[in-house]
């Protein structure tokens, strides 16, 4: 549509006024705006399938009961997050979910890299499994959309509902910015939504086996990924 935002217009567009005051805190408000601003094929969310994820497709499904969903299959996903997976594709059928793999198998990464790359090179590893099979998925895109949280972590603290993504180049839409923790555990026990059984065994925030622990005792919902050194993101969200 002509009135939507892209890289290319971001500079000289005006941008929309969402409440952060309504029921779903402007998360509806705004998936709202983005299915009426984009065309069906110009929008996709990119799905973790964790708590948040959880939320914002069960809010999609009230906006458009079809929209497009990638799931970036590394490969080296708990077992556990296959099964959500599949609770969710039985509760909202008419989602069109895609399980986006690398271009490597792990065969021919290790081939490549050398064995557990994750361990030597988690950056790498990450780029190749993750950030490079995302770009993929968007480069014919506009817009993506995001379940990122000012509260998960520093990096996200000043996180808008739309962000110019100079990664990827295009929008990325985010609704759940104002929500909390509780809040989003509060959305899914009201609404008894399926989520990932790990959330109960000390996983707040969860990826990759190998680069994912249970931690106790600590607030920080970004906490047991890549525990110990120093890398707190993927790559998906950092320029």
């Amino acid at each position: 549509m002509s009135n939507a935002i892209t890289y290319e217009t971001w500079k000289e567009t005006t941008l929309p006024d969402f409440p952060d005051n309504s029921s779903t805190k402007g998360a509806k408000e705004v998936l709202e705006w983005a299915f009426t601003t984009y065309k069906e094929n110009e929008l996709i969310y990119a799905s973790s399938f964790g708590a948040e994820a959880i939320v914002l497709i069960d809010l999609l499904s009230q906006v458009r009961k079809d929209a497009n969903i990638v799931f970036l299959d590394t490969d080296l996903h708990f077992p556990e997050t296959y099964e959500v997976i599949q609770k969710v594709e039985a509760r909202y059928p008419e989602l069109q979910i895609e399980k986006r793999k690398p271009a490597l198998t792990l065969e021919e990464q290790a081939a490549k890299h050398g064995t557990a790359l994750w361990k030597r090179e988690p950056s790498l590893c990450c780029q190749i499994r993750k950030v490079e099979p995302l770009h993929q998925a968007l480069t014919p895109k506009k817009a993506w959309i995001s379940g990122l949280r000012r509260e998960q972590s520093p990096t996200r603290a000043h996180t808008n509902y739309l962000n110019k993504d100079d990664k990827f180049q295009n929008i990325k839409i985010c609704p759940l910015i104002h929500w909390t923790w509780d809040e989003t555990w509060e959305y899914i026990r009201s609404h008894d939504l399926p989520y990932n059984s790990l959330h109960d065994q000390g996983y707040p925030s969860i990826g990759c086996f190998p680069c994912t622990q249970a931690v106790s005792g600590n607030s920080d919902s970004r906490a047991g990924r890549w525990a110990g050194s120093g890398k707190t993101e993927c790559g998906l969200h950092t320029n």
